[in-house]
Formats: structure tokens, sequence, C-alpha cells
């Protein structure tokens, strides 16, 4: 019994441990390997791993911005990732897509694509003008980083989001159709109406928080959980 006690405590110790740092944070968690990176909103979304961090800016000259982050593990290593806006329907068909993946020379890029149908994708140009992108790939995860000028008065938008799991040729090549990748939509909301006319950002989303200065917090209050159960099992098992 005494025994069975102590595994068990050894696996309630260990198993934080064990689960990816990458994988594991929620949205409020996360940190950027910039410094200076930063976003007012963000969310857990609910398939395939998937974050979003956003900041929207309505004040924004000559059009309004919204910059965001996101942050998903690819179906395998050399994989892909991407994000889209679709401002005319709730799927794939019609989405003005951020893709990242790894080139030939192992460098992480970000490819534009108006999906049109649901055939092979094409390179191509979006309908939201894109004034920055890049990505990045680290401990399993990838991330896209972009800027976007929106068109004025927008207060929501229809957001999708996959994982794949090749690239052939520089092209990125279907994914699955598990019922995770088909639920990979959903609404972004911007700003609501009253703060759309006011010119205020909003905070939104199924799981969305104000990050600067709250990811410590949580990390902290973390390890303050897993010291405890190491500390209990210290004790009891007379380490």
């Amino acid at each position: 019994m005494a025994s069975l006690l102590q595994f068990s405590l050894l696996l309630v110790i260990a198993l934080p441990l064990l689960i990816s740092p990458a994988c594991s944070l929620t949205c409020t968690s996360q940190t950027f390997s910039m410094k200076t990176t930063h976003f007012t909103n963000c969310t857990d979304l609910p398939s395939l791993k998937a974050y979003l961090h956003w900041t929207y800016d309505p004040t924004a000259k000559p059009d309004p911005t919204l910059s965001i982050a996101f942050i998903a593990p690819p179906a395998k290593p050399d994989g892909w990732v991407a994000w889209a806006l679709n401002p005319t329907g709730s799927g794939m068909v019609g989405s003005q897509s951020l893709v990242a993946f790894k080139e030939s020379n192992e460098s992480m890029v970000v490819k534009t694509y108006n999906i049109s149908s649901y055939g092979s994708m094409m390179e191509s140009k979006i309908l939201y003008n894109v004034l920055d992108k890049r990505a990045e790939y680290s401990d399993g995860v990838m991330r896209i980083f972009a800027t976007l000028a929106m068109p004025g008065n927008v207060v929501e938008l229809n957001q999708v989001w996959q994982v794949g799991g090749s690239v052939k040729n520089g092209v990125p090549e279907k994914h699955e159709f598990s019922p995770e990748n088909l639920a990979s939509k959903g609404t972004l909301e911007l700003a609501s109406r009253a703060e759309s006319q006011r010119g205020n950002s909003a905070v939104s989303g199924r799981k969305s928080s104000n990050v600067t200065g709250e990811s410590s917090r949580i990390w902290e209050s973390g390890l303050g959980l897993y010291g405890g159960f190491m500390l209990l099992g210290i004790s009891i098992l007379g380490f």
C-alpha cells in the first residue's frame, strides 16, 4: 500500500514536468522571443492546440490595423500552420490566409493565399493589405506574426485556422479532416459596436485576457502549485 502511495505521489510530481511547455501554456502564460512583442488580447482557440494573440487599433492611419500572433503545432514537424480571416463565409472557401512553413533551407516563411476552392493552394495576394509578416518555429510550435490593414467600422470577422503535415515543392499539402480540423473556425470580435464608434479597441474571445503583466503572475502561481506538490512528496516519501 505504501509503495502504491509513493508511486502515485511521484506521478503527481512528475507529470507537470513532462508536459511540453509550448503546448501546455494558456495564452495568458505565453511569451515571445522578442521582449518588445505585446498584444492587448488573447484567446485559447477551441481546437488544434492553437492560440491567438491580437491587438486591434481602429485609430491607426490611413487604415485601422489588426496585429496578430497565431500559435499552433503543425501536424508533423515538416508541416504547416495557417490562420485566416473570411469576409464572405465561415469556412475555408473565401478565407484570406496566412500560412507558415519551413522552406528547403529550413528557414521559416509566411505566404498568403486567397482560398477560392477546396483544390490545390496557390500563393496569391489577399484582400487585406499585409503590412508586416514573419514566422518562427521552436519547441515543436510554429508562430505567425502579422499586421493587416483593415476596412473601417469592422466589428467582428470570421476566423479560420488549420494545421497540416507536409509541404511539397513549397506548397502546403492537404490537411486531415478529423473533427478537430473541421471545428477550427469561429468569430473574432474586434470591437463592440459602441466601442468601434468611439474608436476604442475591445477585449473578446472564448478565453480572452489582457496579457500585459499577467504572464509572470500566472507562471509564478503555477510554480507555487507544483512546488507544493514536490514538497508534499518529499515530506511523505522521506527524500
